[in-house]
């Protein structure tokens, strides 16, 4: 009898703890592909869920244009790029290194001295003739970015991002009270529309 007791206690305890094992194993699945699944979507968004705002061939204009003026390594480029644009873009360093490199091999650029560990280049005799050729290409480049810069002032900062920001606060307050209803969200929704044609006509 304790023989025949033991052996279904022994047997659900390696009947539980296989499905308790196989249970781990699956939610440490799920979060791994969960995981995986996001980190993708978000490299995919920036990759293809807009257009690039510089392609390669612009890039390598615009990394000429601006060691031209002086010599810089790739994080000096890619803060410069994000300054431009009033911080709403930055090429990523998966895109400005592999570009340096490829420069480099085709002696456009080449490293000079720099303090610190970091590569810095500047702009070879090859590097400045195509910078001269392709001169209103590289122009344009700067320009668009910089353009891009000013409306990022314009829409995104000063006392509109202000009043953006006290919209946003007040309008969350209100409705966060026990005396809002729905007629309350629509008399806001209907302030708002107003105010939106109003503006839009300025």
């Amino acid at each position: 009898m304790r023989h025949g007791s033991g052996d279904p206690g022994r047997g659900q305890g390696r009947g539980h703890g296989r499905g308790h094992g196989h249970g781990d194993h699956g939610d440490h699945g799920e979060h791994g592909h969960t995981g995986r699944h996001r980190g993708g979507k978000g490299h995919q968004g920036g990759r293809h869920g807009r257009r690039r705002v510089v392609d390669g061939g612009e890039l390598r204009l615009l990394i000429l244009k601006l060691l031209s003026d002086t010599p810089r390594h790739g994080y000096d480029l890619i803060r410069e790029i994000e300054d431009l644009t009033g911080g709403a873009y930055a090429p990523s360093p998966g895109m400005v290194y592999p570009t340096l490199s490829l420069m480099q091999d085709l002696g456009l650029i080449v490293e000079t001295e720099s303090e610190g560990t970091r590569k810095a280049f500047s702009v070879t005799e090859a590097g400045a003739a195509e910078l001269e050729k392709d001169a209103d290409t590289a122009d344009a480049v700067l320009a668009r970015l910089s353009e891009i810069g000013e409306t990022q002032e314009r829409v995104g900062g000063g006392p509109v991002k202000r009043a953006m920001e006290n919209l946003h606060q007040v309008l969350r307050s209100r409705m966060m009270q026990d005396d809002a209803t729905k007629d309350t969200a629509f008399d806001a929704a209907a302030i708002l529309d107003e105010a939106a044609q109003r503006i839009e006509r300025l």
